[in-house]
């Protein structure tokens, strides 16, 4: 079975490395051109192209493949059964989809037709779901929308974040893509339609990671730190300088009491307190801001122009003090 694979990060890395490793034909491996990153700008390759150059596999970048003839001629002289696609980053025509004797299949990381689009795994967690998954499907025209092939459920853990269930899914998706492509060879795929209670997973944006301490609740708060971990990290103001919190825990009224005894007397005025207020600022004890049906403590931060460090670290060289209100 002469198989293309078509993938970019680091997620689809994971199933090149499973197909290469179960000793399939790999016929060629396309992915996204180098980019320019860092300070010095220079170029860099994608980790599946990384992988592929490691593996003397045939490498193909085209800038775009829609209504680029060149480009979809030369897959069609490279005659697939099978092309494989995992989070490869372009949306791909007709003409390509209609190439391979076997179809086009791709490894998405939900169980569909939940989080159809280009972010499912951090939605997942921004959204405070308990569980998703991966789900291989046979590709149409439309945005994860072809009929599903296998699925594999997982519990996201209460603080995992968006990087930690990205590497695990990873892995069970390369698991899963051997699986489909042996039951596809053996002529034993299903094809299940998919339902119509389906959601979006959109790209995410930068305004999106802005803590709302007015409407977000401390659970919603969390579940947006943990889902904005590693890409971009969810941001706050204090005093117009701007804040990162990588990895905060919600903490409850009554754990507040148990960390600090002496705010037992004041427990009554809490709740006339306005949410993003710092209620205790302490290199040793942490830092605990008052939010909707909770307490946000953060144990990981980033200073305007800084790195991100533990949160001691930071207000041992940062003054916060008790009071001050969060933007």
């Amino acid at each position: 079975m002469r198989i293309l694979f078509m993938g970019t990060p680091d997620f689809a890395q994971e199933s090149l490395k499973c197909l290469y490793e179960a000793k399939y034909n790999i016929i060629g491996v396309v992915t996204n051109p180098d980019k320019p990153k860092g300070r010095g700008m220079k170029m860099v390759a994608s980790p599946v192209k990384e992988y592929a150059l490691e593996k003397s596999l045939k490498i193909y970048q085209p800038e775009k493949v829609r209504k680029n003839e060149e480009f979809i001629n030369e897959i069609k002289n490279l005659n697939p059964d099978l092309i494989i696609v995992v989070a490869y980053g372009k949306i791909l025509p007709k003409e390509i989809l209609d190439i391979p004797k076997l179809g086009c299949i791709n490894v998405h990381a939900s169980i569909l037709p939940k989080y159809r689009g280009a972010a499912p795994i951090q939605w997942a967690v921004i959204n405070g779901e308990e569980t998703t998954g991966v789900t291989t499907m046979y590709m149409d025209i439309g945005m994860d929308t072809g009929d599903m092939i296998l699925t594999k459920e997982t519990k996201i853990g209460q603080e995992e974040t968006t990087g930690e269930l990205w590497d695990r899914l990873s892995k069970i998706g390369g698991e899963l893509l051997i699986e489909t492509v042996k039951q596809i060879e053996q002529g034993t795929a299903p094809r299940n339609k998919q339902g119509d209670d389906f959601c979006l997973a959109p790209m995410l944006n930068k305004e999106m990671a802005k803590i709302n301490w007015e409407e977000k609740t401390a659970s919603q708060i969390h579940n947006l730190v943990r889902g904005l971990n590693p890409i971009m990290g969810a941001y706050t103001f204090l005093n117009g300088k701007k804040l990162k919190f990588w990895k905060v825990k919600v903490r409850t009224q009554q754990e507040l009491i148990q960390i600090f005894p002496e705010l037992e007397e004041y427990l009554y005025k809490l709740e006339d307190v306005m949410e993003g207020t710092i209620l205790f600022a302490n290199d040793k004890k942490g830092l605990f801001i008052k939010a909707k049906e909770g307490i946000i403590e953060v144990e990981e931060i980033q200073g305007e122009n800084a790195k991100k460090m533990p949160v001691g670290d930071f207000l041992r060289g940062n003054e916060m003090y008790v009071g001050e209100i969060l933007k």
